[in-house]
């Protein structure tokens, strides 16, 4: 709070009125997500008519760090984007805006490049039950695929995961649309491949999470988004980043295993079309 507290006071003598507001080191090597959403971020704000100044927090933490860092309001950050569930919109503040249009939840299989044709003969959910998948163990997306009999082989380090699937501990290691090439990329040398035929998908969606305590800064986050919504900012933000890799990626001819999702809050605004996207657009 004494940051918080020396920001106000700088802006009420003159000094300085743009108020730091921090968002999470990813613990990996290279955060998939990070050019897109704090491009995301920078517009929000841009369009909030609020002045923030966005900068990565001084430490790597593993999610469920964050999330509990954001939760007492410890000062160490001021907001994550991560995956919704019940329990994290109990416990923090949700910008319910889909960030990522829903994509968070449409997941394609990395593999080891010798056994590309593993999930070759998958066409429904019992096929899928055969094979292993890679988490980490504090990420929804664990208890999501248990729900739906899949079998998941937890572990408390995201880097560990590729050296996991790389030593054949699991088959596969399923990896959001907007993630898979760039860790792809960001993991040469390990012979790993992206698998091309199968999506498994499941409804969900990104959002900035802040803390219950951090009213105004929600309601600016939200303001900024919604106004980017409603102009088509934030559709052409998304389609200027991941436009050219969903049609490389080929998502919209893929074999779809639907999966349920148990932890999907009541309150995810299914129901605005605009917010989320459909293989055709751009």
């Amino acid at each position: 709070m004494r940051r918080y507290m020396l920001a106000a006071l700088l802006c009420w003598l003159g000094v300085a009125c743009a108020q730091p507001l921090v968002y999470l080191r990813h613990q990996g090597e290279e955060d998939p997500h990070l050019r897109y959403m704090v491009a995301v971020l920078q517009l929000a704000i841009a369009e909030s008519g609020s002045r923030y100044q966005v900068q990565p927090s001084k430490m790597h933490m593993v999610q469920s760090r964050a999330l509990d860092e954001i939760r007492r309001n410890s000062g160490l950050l001021d907001l994550v984007w991560t995956m919704t569930s019940v329990e994290r919109e109990r416990e923090l503040l949700p910008i319910r805006i889909p960030v990522d249009r829903g994509l968070i939840g449409w997941r394609v299989a990395l593999l080891k490049q010798d056994r590309l044709k593993l999930l070759s003969g998958v066409r429904d959910l019992a096929d899928l039950r055969q094979f292993s998948a890679g988490q980490m163990h504090d990420w929804p997306d664990t208890s999501i695929l248990r729900h739906n009999g899949l079998p998941v082989e937890a572990s408390d380090q995201y880097e560990g995961l590729f050296r996991m699937l790389a030593a054949g501990r699991f088959d596969y290691f399923p990896r959001s649309v907007i993630e898979i090439r760039d860790e792809l990329r960001s993991h040469p040398g390990m012979g790993l491949a992206i698998e091309p035929r199968l999506l498994i998908r499941y409804p969900t969606a990104l959002y900035f999470f802040v803390s219950r305590d951090r009213q105004k800064l929600a309601l600016d986050l939200e303001r900024g988004l919604e106004k980017a919504v409603r102009e088509g900012k934030l559709q052409a933000l998304f389609q200027r980043y991941y436009g050219p890799l969903l049609l490389e990626l080929n998502v919209a001819n893929r074999q779809v295993v639907e999966l349920a999702n148990p932890l999907l809050p009541k309150e995810t605004p299914l129901g605005r079309p605009e917010l989320w996207y459909r293989p055709g657009d751009n």
